[in-house]
């Protein structure tokens, strides 16, 4: 019993056995088939050319999978069709080592390679005619329906350009014109003209019309920069006229590309020239500072005088911003350009030759700065020219006369000729004011002393201490020069004194009986009449005529 239920359960085992090998073999014969169509199936990306699917690619080529290759030949194929520059009479092909290239004249816009040929069992010519034909065909059948619709589209963005023109030259037209009545209705009272002090420049009236003006131009200015802009758009629509807009776009974003650029890149050069600038600034009002404060007495340098800071302050700033220039000059935009260096040497031609006799005038002026010959206000002769200096400049020196002339001179002539200066002394003890009268030996010279000195004495503006002294400077022929020297403080009014005193002397003498034959004086003698006026006579000595009556 225990035997027949083994064999009974070792029959059962055996069968069970059978099954699963049967089982195994069916489900590796699927398994194989699967593989098998897994493998035949390759990817398949589809060429489109005009909606229209006209071939597939199906393997890859070097780095480039199908689908991209398929991509760029779709693209290519459009960009043909968008530029209306597609010809199937352009349409070849070209075989090398590696592939069948799909040629549109020079352009290569697809391949065939071994790998593509062997999944269709044909040859790389009889695929790559077969494409041919396929893009031959759709074309054929696709071209005129897109043809129309790129048309219409077109002709329709043509009208919406219009438009859109029209109406933003209207709007331009109309915004400003309210635009420049709202202004001169809410700030015409701002329209109050130029003046500089008392001279008008513009008036009110030329100024609104002057606003008119440039209010108009800057309209027409965005009125032609808007047609302008548009037309780049217009002929952009249009494949055969795509480039004429490029190059017309280009005309007006080059050079802003270019000033932006150049801007940005100028960016250090301008940093560097504005600390330049900046520290030059602040150095300069240092030196006025102290020039003025100088000048006005409040801060003293020894063995400097007062009269000096201005000029020698202003020769420091000179310098100072002449260093500045040299630190900024290579910074400076074009400064290395052939042109700029060509100006600057013009220019410093032109200074050169030109300025001769200024650079002369400047430097006699910083001489006669230094030597401190005279100052303003003061009464100087130079030359032959006497005045109160009124000015003091680095080219010329001007004079009043005490005939109210204005004198102008060069300060090289001042340099080079003599100056003298009247009034350096006056507040010491006084310029000295002299003349000279010729009496004869007859007249005892004390007499003449007393007579000169109490006419001096008399005079207003001599000074009364230091006293008025007579100088006998010679012994002539006929006659004794006598000098009289006074002191006045005020040697502006020296014209003014000189006739007061010669009135006095004229006086003193007549009143004297002493005769003035000076410089020189001819007369024949026969008794009757003297230069003395008869009222000034005694009486003895009056004119017989005059005694009798």
């Amino acid at each position: 019993m225990t035997l027949t239920f083994i064999l009974s359960r070792g029959m059962k085992f055996k069968s069970l056995a059978v099954l699963l090998f049967f089982g195994f073999l069916i489900s590796v014969h699927a398994a194989q088939e699967t593989s098998a169509d897994t493998t035949v199936l390759p990817e398949r990306s589809p060429v489109i050319f005009l909606n229209d699917t006209v071939y597939f690619i199906t393997s890859k080529l070097g780095p480039y999978s199908a689908q991209e290759r398929a991509s760029n030949q779709s693209a290519k194929l459009e960009a043909l069709i968008d530029n209306d520059l597609f010809d199937t009479l352009l349409l070849s092909t070209s075989e090398d080592e590696v592939a069948v290239e799909i040629l549109h004249g020079d352009q290569v816009i697809g391949s065939v390679t071994q790998a593509d040929a062997n999944l269709l069992n044909k040859s790389k010519s009889e695929v790559a005619e077969e494409y041919l034909a396929s893009i031959k065909s759709s074309f054929s059948a696709n071209y005129e329906q897109k043809n129309l619709i790129t048309y219409l589209t077109r002709t329709g963005l043509i009208i919406v350009v219009f438009l859109v023109l029209f109406i933003l030259v209207r709007f331009i037209n109309k915004g400003f014109n309210k635009l420049i009545d709202y202004i001169l209705r809410k700030w015409h009272k701002l329209f109050k003209g130029v003046k500089i002090k008392n001279f008008e420049i513009l008036s009110a009236d030329r100024e609104e019309r002057l606003f008119f003006f440039t209010m108009r131009v800057i309209k027409i200015f965005l009125i032609i920069l808007l047609l302008y802009l548009s037309l780049p758009i217009i002929f952009s629509i249009f494949p055969t006229t795509k480039g004429l807009a490029t190059t017309l776009l280009s005309y007006i974003t080059s050079p802003v590309k270019q000033i932006v650029f150049g801007f940005i890149g100028y960016l250090p050069e301008l940093f560097m020239i504005i600390v330049v600038g900046f520290i030059t600034y602040y150095i300069i009002k240092a030196i006025n500072f102290i020039s003025f404060e100088v000048e006005k007495g409040t801060l003293s340098i020894p063995g400097f005088y007062p009269e000096w800071a201005k000029p020698t302050f202003n020769l420091v700033k000179i310098i100072i911003i002449a260093f500045s220039f040299i630190v900024i000059f290579p910074y400076l935009p074009g400064s290395n350009s052939p042109a700029f260096q060509g100006v600057s040497v013009f220019l410093g031609l032109l200074i050169s030759l030109g300025s001769s006799s200024a650079i002369s005038n400047i430097i006699a002026g910083l001489v006669i700065i230094y030597m401190r010959a005279f100052k303003l206000g003061d009464r100087v002769k130079i030359g032959d020219t006497t005045g109160d200096v009124i000015e003091k400049t680095m080219l010329v020196t001007r004079l009043r006369t005490i005939k109210n002339e204005e004198v102008t001179i060069p300060n090289a002539s001042i340099l080079a000729g003599k100056t003298i200066n009247y009034s350096v002394e006056a507040n010491s003890p006084g310029l000295i004011l002299h003349s000279t009268v010729t009496i004869g030996y007859d007249v005892p010279w004390r007499q003449v002393h007393e007579l000169l000195i109490g006419a001096a004495m008399k005079t207003d503006l001599i000074l009364k201490a230091p006293s008025p002294f007579v100088l006998q400077t010679s012994l002539d022929d006929f006659y004794v020069s006598y000098q009289i020297n006074a002191y006045t403080a005020t040697p502006e009014k020296a014209a003014v004194i000189y006739s007061d005193l010669h009135s006095f002397i004229q006086d003193a003498f007549t009143e004297a009986g002493v005769e003035i034959m000076s410089p020189h004086y001819r007369a024949s003698r026969d008794g009757n009449e003297l230069t003395i006026p008869p009222t000034f006579l005694p009486e003895g000595n009056l004119p017989k005529e005059d005694r009798d009556s």
